[in-house]
């Protein structure tokens, strides 16, 4: 395994747990906040410092890295990376987590996704969306599930994608689980999936399932 430069924008849930995975695979972690010296972010994240991650602005960890993480709310990540600038992200790639919700529930992005976005405000750096189908846990952890289950990636560049696979192989996930959508137009369908995500962990009760496409035998 090659040590990496990772950039994490968001100190939620979601980056706390990816990049506490990833620094345990060994890469190179910086999470980004707008408020990088506030003590009580850093008492909030004072076991991932443990770990070895290091917190500063969010035009550091973008700075830091090879691949800068959107872990930011989905309604505010275009807005965030926008006061980074493409400048700062160019030759970088930018691997997309974000879905955003709406106070009501609905999604923010329904006909043109907020991947197609950022792919769209940042031409020079290759997005790829992946992981927004999956909750936390199950994105660090894939063989906590009783079967495999199936991650999606899109984007549209090739390069790109094969270093995100390798980053999604350091989290526990096997190639044959990941399944290449096609270009960044196909996030719709990935984030779309959300909606279907929420009623099924009502249903269950669970956040912690995955989905697993079956082809005919």
């Amino acid at each position: 395994m090659s040590v990496m430069r990772i950039g994490i924008l968001g100190t939620g849930n979601v980056g706390q747990a990816l990049a506490s995975a990833w620094a345990r695979a060994g890469h190179d972690v910086v999470v980004g906040s707008r408020r990088p010296d506030d003590p009580e972010l850093r008492t909030r994240l004072r076991e991932l410092t443990a770990e070895g991650v290091r917190i500063d602005s969010s035009a550091g960890a973008a700075a830091h890295a090879e691949v800068l993480v959107n872990a930011a709310p989905g309604t505010a990540s275009v807005a965030l990376l926008r006061t980074i600038g493409a400048p700062a992200l160019t030759g970088k790639v930018i691997l997309d987590v974000g879905v955003g919700f709406l106070e009501d529930g609905t999604l923010s992005h329904p006909v043109v996704s907020l991947g197609e976005e950022i792919q769209e405000a940042f031409p020079g750096t290759p997005v790829v969306k992946t992981l927004c189908t999956i909750d936390r846990k199950v994105m660090v952890a894939p063989d906590s599930l009783e079967g495999p289950g199936t991650v999606f990636l899109s984007g549209d560049d090739t390069a790109a994608k094969k270093t995100v696979r390798g980053l999604l192989a350091d989290l526990g996930w096997s190639d044959d689980a990941l399944l290449d959508l096609g270009g960044i137009a196909t996030a719709r369908g990935q984030e779309n999936f959300a909606l279907l995500f929420m009623g099924i962990a009502t249903a269950t009760g669970t956040y912690e399932f995955g989905i697993r496409v079956v082809l005919p035998g």
